[in-house]
């Protein structure tokens, strides 16, 4: 058996969270990461045959299971990952009847996995109709977006166009559009089925006044499109108070994603 301490996938989801909290997305506790590890890589480094102890989940997750998941812990700091990721990680198995998650590695002294354990997990069920190839869903809070939506309408495609017009490579990056939610309570079925529902549609979706969650079938992915529109809103919020004397038309949006060999979402451009 391999040290699991050596695993790629350990070592990059210890860097996306030391990314996280650095740019200041997850503070505190906050924020929550699912990868989806195939069962030949895992087995490389830990016994698939050890239980160590099962949580309910509150959803019926039998499309996913079988699958297993390394996920961030429930109350614990992002920060303090690559310190003592054992403690701060877990990887499950979700059970043959899809309502519970089988902890296989981690969690040490009593820890649970995220609380947002469940509305990940229909999450991947969402994107994994639309690309099988989706492994990653990140929650964040980043700053600008966040604060975007307090003062810019939250209508999707007028939201998806500023952040088109105010950072070069964000038409590159998303051009399928985000899709933004109002307020809902965190922690609720109703904000996990309707971010379950846009997420098929869009690798991005806002939680207005909360955060965002990104899909990627890569934390390259995943990280990138948070990453880009961050920028965008970062630009936006420094420069809307201004004079708009140089702001790109969508004739140039358009030029931008011929070259990039893009097809923006049909009809959030003139």
């Amino acid at each position: 058996m391999k040290n699991i301490f050596d695993a790629p996938f350990l070592t990059e989801i210890i860097r996306t969270t030391s990314n996280m909290y650095r740019l200041g997305w997850d503070e505190c506790n906050s924020g929550n990461i699912s990868y989806l590890l195939g069962e030949n890589e895992t087995g490389q480094y830990i016994a698939l045959n050890n239980v160590i102890r099962s949580f309910s989940l509150n959803i019926d997750a039998k499309k996913l299971s079988g699958k297993i998941f390394l996920v961030t812990g429930a109350g614990k700091h992002f920060r303090n990952v690559q310190y003592n990721p054992e403690e701060n990680l877990g990887i499950v198995r979700i059970s043959n009847d899809g309502r519970t998650a089988e902890l296989l590695w981690g969690l040490s002294g009593g820890g649970r996995p995220t609380s947002e354990l469940s509305p990940h997990l229909m999450c991947h069920i969402a994107r994994l109709s639309v690309n099988p190839e989706n492994r990653i869903i990140l929650h964040a809070h980043p700053v600008n977006l966040t604060a975007m939506t307090y003062i810019h309408s939250i209508d999707e495609k007028k939201f998806t166009h500023t952040l088109w017009q105010f950072c070069y490579e964000s038409i590159g990056i998303f051009p399928d559009g985000i899709g933004v939610l109002p307020w809902m309570l965190s922690g609720t079925n109703e904000l996990a089925e309707a971010t379950a529902k846009k997420i098929e549609e869009f690798r991005l979706v806002v939680w207005a006044q909360h955060g965002i969650a990104g899909a990627g079938a890569s934390f390259d992915e995943a990280f990138g499109l948070i990453e880009t529109s961050e920028k965008a809103a970062e630009i936006y919020i420094k420069v809307m108070h201004m004079p708009d004397l140089n702001i790109p038309s969508d004739a140039q949006i358009t030029a931008l994603a011929e070259r990039w060999n893009v097809c923006p979402r049909k009809g959030w451009l003139n």
